[in-house]
């Protein structure tokens, strides 16, 4: 099959998403498919092998002054390619640029009035690419802030377009009014564009189909897998200290301070003894600060020395920085369709403790590798972690089912055959449709 996947750069962050359409996109090429993933506004950024081609559209520089100098939306595309290079993209890339949804609201509707934004330019530029390459069978969209290209994309090769849901509502939900209504309205107006829609969860399924309206018939649902050389359950540090762990981005809204909370209340209201927090993960300038905060908390608590965050690790400083916890939580404040940093640790045999929220219930009722609490509540993460302190055996036994689980449910092979499957139910209803109305004419 030939697939043209857009993938949206993350700028100089590991992102979910990137990390996810990589796996799949290089999945799909070792099974011998042909696949372009092709970068949206900034190169990708991922801790393996990227597959991804130099050509970046929408290029974030370009965007960005189309949004706000009415210059940039006429100049010729040959000039337009001095700021377009993934070079100067990448240069781009390491200043600290804002990327909460309050600076980009406006440049976020902007982009989902398609033909009619301020970047009507980099839609011709993306269509002209397409039309000189030879047809794919079907195109992906990253995400459905892109959803305003769908309909460009299907008109100019007759193909059909399939958009990926994997966490954008986070994103809208924190925009201001008037924007967040008018991308909403926006999205929902291009969902008939869509040949389907593909979401990483079956969380992410329902939940999408309620907030933007997507009919039943359109959502697919293919779960998350990753590539699991060097997760080996059966190689584990061991050492007599207990060690908590927290690996994902360093954002308020992952929960860190909850856990830190939690951790706490566990020192000075429990037995539980011989234990540090690890933390690792991204964090972007702008939430330095709340780093801080947390680790100034843990030094009023009489804890700093039995705190530390690792900072941002590639692929093999994470896969040794998980083998070295006993258990990992990331208490999410929010909705999480997706958890790869669970799959991540269950493959290497680490149980997890989570929120009974967003996708963590279904992963872990598939897999078995880690115990659910309540929300938002430290009393709850405390007891839940206390209670494998004192059962080693069943940690140890949920261990041995994480990694089992992992690699029966959520491996990159069986993600890329889910994904398969729905590329080619869209493909073959396209020719459907495609037959009949050449019947009717």
């Amino acid at each position: 099959m030939k697939i043209l996947a857009l993938t949206a750069g993350a700028a100089n962050m590991y992102c979910g998403s990137c990390l996810r359409d990589n796996a799949l996109a290089a999945e799909l090429k070792a099974q011998g498919h042909d696949v372009i993933l092709a970068p949206v506004y900034t190169p990708t950024r991922t801790d393996e092998p990227n597959v991804s081609e130099h050509k970046v559209f929408f290029g974030g520089i370009s965007v960005y002054l189309e949004q706000h100098l009415s210059l940039f939306r006429h100049t010729p595309w040959l000039v337009d390619r001095l700021w377009d290079s993934p070079l100067v993209l990448k240069l781009a890339s390491r200043s600290s640029i804002p990327t909460n949804p309050q600076f980009l609201a406006e440049m976020t509707v902007s982009m989902l009035q398609g033909e009619d934004g301020f970047q009507s330019k980099e839609i011709g530029k993306l269509i002209r690419w397409i039309k000189s390459e030879p047809p794919p069978d079907v195109v992906t969209l990253p995400n459905s802030l892109l959803i305003a290209l769908a309909r460009p994309i299907r008109e100019a090769i007759g193909r059909p377009v399939c958009c990926t849901l994997q966490g954008e509502d986070l994103f809208l939900s924190g925009l201001p009014e008037p924007s967040r209504s008018q991308a909403l309205d926006l999205i929902r107006a291009h969902i008939d564009h869509v040949d389907g829609f593909v979401a990483v969860s079956d969380y992410c399924a329902r939940f999408m189909c309620g907030y933007l309206g997507i009919p039943k018939h359109k959502m697919h649902v293919v779960p998350l897998g990753i590539n699991l050389e060097g997760y080996d359950p059966s190689f584990r540090f061991r050492t007599n200290c207990f060690t908590v762990g927290y690996f994902a981005r360093v954002t308020p809204e992952k929960g860190l301070h909850l856990l830190c909370e939690a951790y706490h209340r566990l020192r000075h209201g429990s037995e539980f003894s011989g234990a540090t927090l690890e933390a690792a993960g991204y964090l972007a300038p702008e939430y330095r600060g709340y780093l801080q905060s947390i680790e100034a908390q843990m030094k009023d608590w009489g804890l700093g020395q039995e705190f530390c965050y690792r900072g941002e690790l590639d692929r093999r400083g994470k896969i040794d920085f998980l083998r070295n916890l006993d258990v990992l939580s990331v208490p999410s404040t929010y909705d999480e369709p997706k958890g790869i940093f669970l799959l991540e640790a269950m493959a290497g045999g680490v149980p997890v403790v989570q929120p009974r929220r967003g996708a963590f219930p279904e992963v872990l009722a598939k897999t078995g590798g880690g115990i659910l609490v309540e929300p938002d509540d430290p009393d709850s993460l405390a007891e839940g972690i206390l209670s494998l302190w004192k059962d080693r055996a069943r940690l140890e036994q949920l261990g041995r089912q994480a990694a089992q689980g992992v690699r029966e449910h959520y491996s990159v092979a069986r993600m890329a055959a889910r994904a398969l499957g729905v590329y080619g139910s869209l493909t073959s209803e396209h020719a459907d449709d495609r037959d009949r109305a050449r019947h009717r004419a």
